[in-house]
Formats: C-alpha cells, sequence, structure tokens
C-alpha cells in the first residue's frame, strides 16, 4: 500500500499515512479540524536491465553499432625507408 504525504493548510501540520489506492483522501487535519491538502512528491523512476539506451553496453554479437567512430579524414601515411636494392642500384 502506498505512503502518502498531508499538510495542513490552517496550522501547517505535515503528517504522512499508509492508505489504500481504494481509500478516499483525507480532508481534515488531526491536529487542528482545518483543511488538508495532498503533497505530491517528485518520483525517481529507474529503468532496470539493457537495452534501454543506446550507450548500454550489449552482447558484441547483437550489436549493430560500431565501437569506434570512422574518421573523415585519412591518417598521414608513414615515411618510408628505401628499400636495399633500390639504394644498391642508384649507386
Amino acid at each position: 500500500m502506498p505512503t502518502y504525504a498531508y499538510a495542513c493548510k490552517d496550522c501547517g501540520h505535515a503528517f504522512d499515512i499508509v492508505q489504500s489506492f481504494s481509500d478516499s483522501s483525507l480532508t481534515s487535519c488531526p491536529e487542528c479540524q482545518g483543511a488538508l491538502r495532498k503533497k505530491f512528491n517528485s518520483v525517481g523512476v529507474v529503468f532496470k536491465g539493457s537495452g534501454f539506451y543506446r550507450t548500454d553496453s550489449r552482447d558484441s554479437k547483437g550489436s549493430t553499432v560500431s565501437a569506434a567512430p570512422a574518421s573523415s579524414t585519412p591518417a598521414p601515411a608513414a615515411p618510408s625507408a628505401p628499400a636495399p636494392a633500390a639504394a644498391a642500384a642508384a649507386s
């Protein structure tokens, strides 16, 4: 069963109570009998398991995304030394 937070509009008394989904909301403050309001908090959402995001690690057999991005410019070639046969023929 969920826990609901209430606050009194008149005296400011705040409290939590466990209620069923089918129970009606409380309307009067237990301290001063003033009007109550239900407080809503942000809910943290946690996605468990793999496959929710593209950046999740996956098995390599099922992956279609390459691991390294392709470069748009070619890498510079390393300077090559003359072959020994070419050096002997030039002399």
